[in-house]
């Protein structure tokens, strides 16, 4: 028998995520499948870094495996600032479908030169505008201090809607709810319940404006000391874990929307046609900065349709 492979796979969410979901049942089935001779050590909750600290530190061979949204990864792999253009899918589900297909394929395959090896997405994540008011249509954002990402497909498709993008961690954005400092944010329906903005926040808006990828990752350094046998076990066991994690986190979508109802957030469902004219100019001027932007733009609405 050959020696046991330990693993260390870090993530920054809550012991109760989609994230952490996956990472556990990959842990179990890489163990069941290899007789115990991979072992994975999960570490949620950025006990080994946030998303940046965490990419470096696989790129240089000292991290083993992470799970991580795409934004941090687009300081390194700059096509994938594809995925910051609004309105890029039109649901969970399709996302969810055309990134298990060729075009998700196509993004895995650019992370080996950047010494990352991509195993698989998981679910995006729908983010959603948060509000003291209701946003039932572009006209609703317009002087909106808003907390996003701080991508410029975030800041400006935000721009485009009248609203005000406040840069702001994200660890501070509780306490500026609740004293005024900000209107608002984006963030998925299980973020919002499980970092308790339904307790500052009176309406959550499906406004639908971004769908933001997870990918599961391992350092090319830690892959290509695995043997061809192990590699096999890991990749068969990351693929059922991503399924499952993908299915989790629809019920997650549906049991946090449930949750800020029974708490007195009112789920507004935003007029997301009005959102998407007044973002459209932001579109072509961010498919410009992004190398062969137009043509992977273009490949993602072919695979959309079919």
């Amino acid at each position: 028998m050959a020696a046991t492979v330990e693993l260390s796979l870090g993530h920054t969410l809550a012991p109760d995520s989609h994230y952490q979901a996956t990472s556990e049942r990959m842990a179990e089935i890489a163990a069941r499948k290899s007789n115990g001779e991979i072992k994975i050590n999960l570490f949620p909750q950025s006990q080994l870094g946030g998303e940046v600290k965490m990419i470096q530190a696989a790129r240089s061979g000292v991290q083993d495996m992470l799970i991580t949204a795409q934004a941090p990864l687009t300081n390194t792999v700059k096509a994938y600032s594809l995925f910051d253009v609004p309105y890029l899918f039109d649901s969970v589900d399709q996302a969810n479908k055309v990134l298990a297909g060729p075009i998700g394929q196509k993004f895995l395959d650019m992370l080996p030169r950047y010494n990352l090896v991509g195993l698989g997405f998981l679910s995006v994540m729908e983010r959603n505008v948060f509000s003291a008011k209701p946003i039932k249509g572009s006209a609703d954002m317009n002087g909106e201090k808003l907390r996003v990402m701080q991508s410029p497909g975030y800041v400006e498709t935000y721009r485009s809607f009248g609203a005000l993008p406040t840069p702001m961690a994200y660890g501070d954005l509780y306490l500026s709810l609740q004293q005024g400092v900000v209107d608002g944010g984006d963030t998925s329906p299980d973020q919002f319940v499980m970092d308790k903005f339904l307790e500052v926040s009176k309406y959550y808006n499906l406004t639908k404006v971004h769908y933001l990828p997870a990918l599961l990752i391992i350092s090319k350094a830690k892959w290509d000391k695995l043997t061809p046998e192990q590699q096999k076990i890991l990749q068969e066991s990351a693929t059922e874990a991503l399924a499952y994690g993908r299915d989790y986190y629809k019920k997650s979508y549906a049991e946090s929307i449930e949750r800020m109802k029974a708490a007195g957030v009112t789920v507004v469902d935003s007029d997301v046609s009005s959102l998407k004219k007044a973002s459209e100019p932001v579109v072509a001027s961010l498919l410009k900065e992004i190398p062969d932007g137009e043509a992977l733009y273009k490949e993602i609405q072919q695979a959309k349709e079919q």
